[in-house]
């Protein structure tokens, strides 16, 4: 048997070295700004130095409330039972339970404002406010935006100032930007998580009226919803509002509403109020690929006009049907909820340029917006008297009513807004959001022309409703 060579462990280790030089030579010119990390910062990467900064202005919401049930078995509560015993089954007297549910929010200010979500504290008859360091404070509610999601509360930290957050200018944030989420999901406490931006301008969620979101990937679970979006510079970029989820935990898939509406709404609640936002007094479409080609356009996007309110900031810029709104200061729109998301996040009395698209020819147009008005005054009125509508609250369309209530197309009419239960405009099928066309042989403009048919008794009663964009009519004897 032949020995094998023995070799010196000191040969061995100079061989490897004269190597390793020897490919460091043949490769420097690729590789100049790689270089060995010399110091214990150099090596670590943690977020914890950002998260020490901006997590003491998260908090915690808890909130309570008191819900009807009834005593019944849960069978009841069963779609298929409930179509042929409807909610009074008359099995059970009704009884009060009490429901807590929790969610996240945001400092904004530090004498206390605190934005979330207005479905965290929607309906809450108690509201606390847990801070990082487990003080607990009643809150109010200072003002909510259904349109939004967005709620802004109050606490009374007793003259301390409070840590908070400030609001980045979202549209700066692009795909691929570090971002940090921080809730309290599952009601576990506190919990950070780390992600990217894996979209912006996302519109067709359907969250919110107002619907145009950060997404992200950072991990967004129950309980976190209110909490805040966070860039590297320790900035709220935006207020975590819903994840996309078959199994209710988080894949990878939430949005944010844009911390420059999240501004709007906190704007509004210090001067005490609800949002105001501006009117361009316009409807319109998305482009879509087959319009596009009618356009003379080679690819989809923009918002091609089909109603412009004669009396609306658009219509006194020159805007016609058929122009095609391509961009918003300068900021691409892609779809109507693009254009809504714009309106709404300028300011009243700021003047704005639109790029519109006319007979295949790209313009610039100037507009001032100004705040949607309500004319005709709104003349809110519950309907009374032995006649089929009574029960039903009823309102004046206007452009200011139809920007509260979220909807785009109607700026004239009247409109059902609430029915009573047990009330004869509940039976005959009336429902909220219904316009009113006709009602005993009148044409219905206004409220004072309901109450003028409803005020003669009538044989039969014949009325015509537009809902969902198709007139109903319904006869009664």
């Amino acid at each position: 048997m032949i020995a094998a060579p023995r070799i010196s462990w000191l040969r061995l280790a100079m061989v490897l070295l004269a190597a390793l030089a020897a490919g460091t030579a043949a490769t420097r010119g690729f590789a100049e700004e790689i270089a060995v990390p010399n110091s214990a910062e150099q090596i670590r990467l943690s977020f914890a130095p950002l998260v020490k900064k901006v997590a003491p202005a998260v908090v915690n919401i808890y909130t309570r409330r008191v819900v009807q049930t009834r005593a019944a078995s849960p069978m009841f509560e069963d779609p298929f039972f409930r179509q042929f015993f409807g909610d009074k089954s008359g099995l059970g007297a009704p009884q009060e339970r009490v429901q807590n549910s929790l969610g996240s929010g945001v400092i904004v200010t530090a004498d206390g404002l605190v934005v979330t979500n207005e479905h965290v504290v929607n309906g809450a008859e108690d509201i606390t406010v847990v801070l990082g360091d487990r003080r607990e404070f009643e809150a109010t509610i200072v003002t909510h935006d259904e349109r939004t999601d967005l709620s802004v509360l109050r606490i009374n930290p007793k003259g301390e100032q409070l840590p908070t957050l400030s609001l980045a200018d979202s549209d700066s944030i692009e795909v691929g930007d570090l971002v940090l989420a921080i809730g309290n999901p599952f009601g576990v406490g506190q919990t950070v998580t780390s992600g990217i931006v894996s979209a912006v301008a996302r519109t067709q969620v359907g969250i919110t009226d107002l619907g145009f979101f950060i997404q992200t990937d950072a991990a967004i679970n129950p309980g976190n919803s209110g909490g805040a979006l966070v860039d590297m510079n320790g900035n709220l970029v935006g207020i975590n509002t819903a994840i996309f989820s078959r199994s209710g935990g988080s894949v990878g898939i939430g949005f944010a509403i844009p911390a420059n509406m999240v501004a709007t709404v906190v704007a509004a609640a210090g001067q005490g109020g609800r949002p105001v936002r501006p009117w361009l007094g316009v409807t319109g479409q998305a482009l879509s690929r087959e319009l596009a080609e009618g356009f003379g356009l080679d690819r989809a996007g923009g918002v091609v006009l089909n109603q412009v309110h004669p009396k609306s900031p658009a219509a006194a810029a020159g805007l016609e049907l058929g122009d095609v709104i391509l961009a918003f200061n300068d900021k691409e729109v892609l779809d109507p909820a693009g254009l809504r998301f714009r309106v709404a996040t300028a300011k009243i009395g700021s003047e704005v340029n639109l790029k519109v698209l006319r007979d295949g020819h790209p313009e610039e147009v100037a507009i001032k917006l100004v705040s949607a008005p309500e004319d005709p005054p709104r003349d809110e009125t519950l309907l009374n008297g032995d006649q089929p509508l009574a029960g039903a609250t009823v309102v004046n369309l206007s452009p200011a009513v139809a920007e509260e209530l979220g909807i785009d197309d109607a700026w004239n009419g009247v409109m059902v807004l609430s029915i009573a239960r047990g009330s004869p405009a509940r039976r005959i099928g009336l429902k909220p959001g219904d316009v009113l066309l006709e009602v005993a042989g009148r044409d219905i403009k206004t409220v004072s022309d309901i109450s003028a048919a409803i005020e003669k008794p009538a044989g039969t009663w014949r009325l015509s409703i537009r809902r969902g964009g198709q007139v109903h009519t319904i006869v009664l004897s």
